[in-house]
């Protein structure tokens, strides 16, 4: 497989660009070679600068999950494009995917449009301090909540240790408000709640983690954090940046019966372009600006380009619920088929999916939280993964990340895929 003009752009990317990559997944340093550099997607298939063609299963990371340049979406743009590509002003768009958005999911009444979910989510924690008068707030160790100081947090020798910084730039007086818990530990969760009393303004989570590779809530995980915020008068947020629109119209939530009272969303919510979101009850979304007291701004929040593209998918997804069916029906077939080929090879594996959502993790182990999941033996699936990509199948260049379906993968993909897989796994 020629990559030769994927291999010039890097060389020269990394004078101008830190690491010649403007995110560093992007970088194939977990999985060994050079990045391809990609020309244009249509359907299942990306194509590199240099021709080759490949069957993904990241889809963007999430957004794209009816496939790639949707004509709906890519009508939608162009047809917003010739009216303007910024106002910096209210449209009627605007109104129309707020008033979409909180009749698709559960617990939003009123939402507020930003640009990546990254905002979405430190504006959520912010508004939940402010509702509250509380500083502190607590995530789960693997839970990716965009690159805020806050989220950037190690919890140092315990869970109810105050945390550490897990990045250079990240100030310790920012760590000392973050508290962190074992995803999935609902008794360290009470513990830390024990020893913060009255100060934990929002537990944040992904109901199903992407982060650390696909891992699913337990049994009652959920269902406890909801009843410990309602007792403590802590605010439940759920990250559903990745997984909302995606497992259901209505998102995790929705999927798994648990309401929350904030939620961020991204990805989807923009059809592929740069688009975030935070909503919920109304009495503490009214406590943003300029209702409230919490300060939140964007100069280019619910621009119409954008707009255009996730108003156009969500419309879609809205009128068409026989999308999840399908995808529900892609990951099935497709797990089917992966698990049958591990246990052919013997290789040691687990499998965690939901829906659309799903990482194969090379461990025995059952990966039910960000310890699990590092038990994987990332080396084997270096070599799985390029593996794969020789073979015409790009994965996530991560152990540590979900893999997402759309409805544009058809029967003759998923062969393909398997039959690449089957290949891959006898080489190892």
């Amino acid at each position: 497989m020629n990559t030769s003009k994927s291999k010039q752009l890097f060389e020269k990317a990394k004078e101008f660009i830190p690491g010649g990559v403007n995110s560093p997944v992007r970088a194939f340093k977990a999985v060994g070679g050079d990045p391809l550099f990609i020309s244009h997607a249509e359907g299942a298939y990306i194509y590199d600068v240099d021709g080759n063609e490949y069957i993904e299963a990241i889809n963007s990371w999430g957004p794209m999950v009816l496939g790639h340049n949707h004509p709906l979406v890519r009508e939608a743009v162009i047809k917003a494009m010739e009216k303007g590509t910024s106002f910096g002003a209210p449209t009627g768009m605007e109104v129309e995917i707020a008033e979409l958005i909180t009749k698709m999911v559960p617990s939003v009444e009123k939402v507020r449009m930003v640009n990546s979910g990254t905002e979405a989510t430190m504006s959520a924690v912010r508004l939940a301090r402010g509702f509250t008068g509380k500083d502190k707030f607590l995530k789960f160790e693997g839970n990716y909540h965009g690159h805020g100081d806050s989220f950037l947090i190690s919890a140092g020798s315990g869970a109810i240790t105050m945390g550490n910084p897990d990045s250079p730039g990240v100030t310790s007086g920012t760590a000392k408000d973050t508290l962190l818990a074992p995803f999935n530990d609902l008794e360290k969760v009470k513990e830390v709640v024990e020893a913060n009393k009255g100060e934990i303004a929002a537990i944040i989570l992904e109901p199903v983690a992407g982060n650390m590779g696909c891992v699913l809530p337990e049994p009652g995980f959920l269902e406890g954090l909801r009843e410990i915020c309602d007792v403590e008068e802590i605010v439940l947020i759920f990250d559903e940046v990745m997984t909302g629109f995606r497992l259901s119209p209505g998102g995790a939530q929705q999927y798994l019966g648990v309401t929350p009272d904030l939620t961020t969303m991204g990805k989807i919510i923009g059809g592929g372009m740069p688009v975030g979101a935070y909503g919920g009850k109304a009495e503490i979304m009214d406590f943003v600006s300029p209702s409230g007291p919490v300060y939140q701004a964007g100069t280019l929040s619910g621009n119409p380009i954008a707009m255009s593209a996730g108003l156009t998918m969500l419309k879609y997804l809205d009128e068409n619920p026989n999308v999840y069916t399908q995808l529900e029906k892609t990951g099935e077939t497709l797990v089917t088929g992966l698990k049958d080929s591990l246990k052919r090879v013997g290789l040691p594996y687990t499998i965690n999916n939901l829906g659309s959502m799903y990482t194969l993790f090379f461990t025995d182990q059952k990966v039910k939280n960000f310890a699990d999941a590092q038990t994987c033996d990332t080396g084997i699936f270096g070599k799985y993964f390029r593996g794969m990509l020789e073979k015409g199948i790009y994965l996530a260049p991560s152990q540590f990340e979900s893999l997402f379906l759309s409805t544009a993968l058809e029967d003759t993909h998923l062969n393909k895929i398997l039959e690449a897989n089957e290949k891959t796994l006898k080489s190892l």
